[in-house]
């Protein structure tokens, strides 16, 4: 798990170095130069021999590239458990539940027997004695 957070950190550190050595090129013309519209070059400009940077764009992409791929692999395998190496926990014992009796068909369960609700006086009018 630590190399992947190792991988990454290198991953990111070469796409900061990429992206620097990309904007520090020196441009090769304005579009009419491009499609041959006032110059004798030829379209993608003069050929020049390979610079410093150019060599360094080549390696960093080529380190994107398969940075990329390495990382969509790993990644891939999903994360680590922390339990990985232990083993399975034994299953529980099994308990047999208490016999029950079954209910006789046309039977009913018995109830406990219930209580009459004594009948309280009417509280909502108060009384006047007589």
């Amino acid at each position: 798990m630590v190399f992947y957070y190792l991988l990454t950190a290198f991953y990111v550190l070469i796409c900061v170095m990429l992206l620097l050595v990309v904007l520090l090129q020196q441009g090769k013309g304005d579009m009419a130069a491009a499609f041959g519209g006032g110059s004798s070059q030829s379209a993608f400009g003069a050929r020049a021999g390979a610079t410093l940077l150019s060599k360094a764009t080549t390696v960093l992409a080529v380190l994107f590239m398969l940075g990329a791929l390495t990382l969509a692999i790993i990644g891939q395998r999903g994360p680590g458990s922390l339990m990985g190496g232990t083993p399975a926990p034994p299953p529980p014992a099994k308990t047999t539940p208490a016999p029950t009796t079954p209910a006789t068909p046309g039977t009913t369960p018995a109830t406990p027997p219930t209580q009459p609700q004594q009948s309280k006086p009417d509280q909502s009018k108060p009384q006047q004695p007589k």
